[in-house]
């Protein structure tokens, strides 16, 4: 397979990966009546389902389980679990409520918190462009705290918990593909889901059978619905720069964004957009940095192979 082949392959990925995640807002506001904690529940329950469907097919159960057995990979595995739930139960929660553009906020800000936590937990050192965009970041959601009378803590919330999900990630390595992460992080969760859905059973409060067919098809669908676009941006990762990935990432708060204000009809004061302009800057200069790191690596490296070794 040429290379070009390989990258249009990539980049398919990852914009069909980050459209539909961009799309989730519609998918989650057709299954009301059901609210956050059960939606939360069934997602991971179907989530769970799904992935254990896919490793029985493939004959790779029992190479997750013996992954597993590594010292200290069951304890990463389940805080990233707990962590991603928080991510998912929150943004469940705006969309379910009408504050999806507050959920793209958080996917907004999530690279410049990322930035951010490699400087805190990690001691990463960063460039002028890197500082100018955490600390143009840091004025936007100050402005948004100032002037929308009240802390935007549904998009500071997505955002470090995705950020810290990604760090937990990084610390445990290459430890475990796509696929068997996310079983296993649905695995640690489920236990919890199954008990959220009992509790709703038992009080009458759940709605799985409401206007059935139709409503519990969609919640069971939860699972296919978190699975796919995950596995393509693993695809999508294996196959194209970290620097394409990094820029292509922002469909997914665009498409939100979209989908709030002309969809879902969600209002947008005047100084939500100013705060969201603010972060758009910030956004810019990230990228930029991005691009411009990019470039320089790809140039020293060209002058590394041009470079004349010495005969042995």
């Amino acid at each position: 397979m040429t290379p070009s082949m390989t990258d249009r392959r990539g980049l398919a990925a990852g914009w069909l990966a980050y459209g539909l995640w961009g799309l989730f807002p519609l998918y989650f506001t057709a299954l009301q009546p059901s609210g956050a904690w059960e939606v939360l529940a069934h997602r991971i329950t179907w989530t769970f389902v799904v992935c254990l469907g896919v490793l029985l097919w493939r004959d790779e159960l029992g190479t997750l389980v013996r992954s597993l057995r590594r010292p200290r990979l069951p304890l990463g595995v389940g805080v990233a679990g707990y962590l991603i739930a928080i991510n998912w139960g929150v943004y469940v929660f705006a969309v379910l409520t009408g504050r999806t553009n507050e959920a793209a906020l958080g996917y907004f800000l999530n690279p410049l918190i990322t930035v951010a936590l490699g400087v805190v937990v990690l001691r990463e050192g960063l460039r002028p462009l890197q500082w100018a965009a955490v600390a143009i970041g840091a004025v936007a959601a100050g402005y948004l705290t100032v002037a929308g009378s009240g802390l935007p803590w549904i998009a500071l919330v997505l955002a470090g918990s995705f950020g810290l999900y990604g760090l937990t990630k990084k610390k445990l390595g290459a430890s475990l593909p796509a696929l068997h992460s996310l079983a296993a992080e649905s695995a640690a969760l489920l236990p919890a889901a199954l008990g959220i859905l009992l509790w709703l059973t038992l009080t009458g409060a759940g709605t799985f059978t409401v206007d059935a067919p139709l409503h519990p098809a969609l919640l069971v669908l939860a699972g296919v619905v978190t699975a796919i676009p995950l596995l393509l941006f693993a695809e999508a990762a294996r196959r194209i720069p970290l620097v394409t990935i990094g820029l292509i990432q922002f469909i997914t708060p665009v498409l939100q964004l979209l989908v709030a204000v002309t969809v879902l009809e969600e209002h947008m004061s005047p100084e939500r957009w100013t705060g969201f302009a603010i972060v758009w800057v910030a956004l810019a200069l990230l990228s930029l940095d991005s691009v411009r790191t990019a470039r320089r690596l790809r140039a020293d490296r060209r002058a590394a192979a041009l470079e004349p070794t010495e005969p042995v």
